[in-house]
């Protein structure tokens, strides 16, 4: 008789077992409205606290930024620690952790993959140089770059360093990173930017403006060239395609 009871009980509780794992599915459901999870939601607010610039924020500055409870900052902190989000100091406050950096330098490696399609692309419909620009504090780098295959052309390799306040990359980088006055102003109006002879007297390039999944400025396109070919003609011809493959890319970019 005892052998049966247990059993039945057995039986009994794995009935109860699977009647709470359909009502774990269904909250599971709820929860997840228009594919959000609203443990992973409060999670990622945690790191986009981060974004003030200040390294490290205590526990307090956490739960005011996100207006969460400390107790749920402390029980979604343990997950982000244990997976290298986030990290604490000697002092108990918390900083960004290793696995972002991590994921920073494989971000390079996405944009990389669609970037440099575009770049050949440009190249081969306009003939000329085709670069990628980011902004690295008072200068412009030369991130991406599709060399002309022309005899005669603007040659520069991929990691050159160049004066922000000078050429077309660079100017459209410091106008939508909302330098005010002219002719930022302009730029930003006109979504473009035409240099001649700005850094080399004989190469002229035209740029425009390439923005991350997150809104962001990420980048300047451009091409450039000898400037004897940036004929009025030309110059409409590369700008289309320009806007045209900064369309394609805009808001697919990790930001830098």
């Amino acid at each position: 008789m005892n052998r049966i009871v247990k059993l039945d009980g057995r039986r009994a509780e794995s009935r109860g077992y699977n009647r709470r794992l359909a009502m774990d599915g269904r909250t599971l459901e709820r929860t997840m409205t228009k594919n959000r999870v609203e443990a992973v939601d409060r999670a990622l607010s945690l790191l986009d606290a981060f974004n003030g610039g200040k390294p490290s924020l205590s526990l307090r500055e956490l739960a005011e930024l996100t207006g969460m409870y400390k107790s749920t900052i402390l029980r979604l902190s343990g997950s982000l620690e244990h997976f290298g989000y986030l990290s604490r100091d000697e002092h108990g406050e918390f900083r960004l952790g290793p696995a972002l950096v991590r994921l920073a330098s494989l971000s390079q490696r996405d944009n990389a993959s669609l970037i440099r399609p575009v770049l050949q692309r440009l190249a081969d419909e306009t003939e000329e140089t085709a670069s990628f620009y980011v902004r690295e504090g008072g200068e412009r780098v030369c991130l991406f770059r599709c060399n002309s295959r022309q005899e005669i052309r603007h040659h520069l390799d991929e990691g050159a360093r160049m004066a922000l306040n000078r050429g077309a990359s660079g100017r459209v980088l410091l106008a939508f990173a909302d330098e005010p006055g002219e002719p930022f102003a302009t730029i930003r109006r006109e979504g473009y930017y035409l240099s001649k002879g700005e850094r080399a007297s004989d190469v002229a390039a035209v740029a425009v403006p390439v923005r991350a999944v997150n809104g962001s400025l990420v980048g300047a396109l451009s091409v450039s060239g000898l400037r004897s070919r940036f004929t009025d003609s030309f110059v409409e011809r590369a700008l289309a395609a320009l806007r045209q493959e900064a369309k394609n890319i805009d808001g697919k970019l990790l930001p830098q």
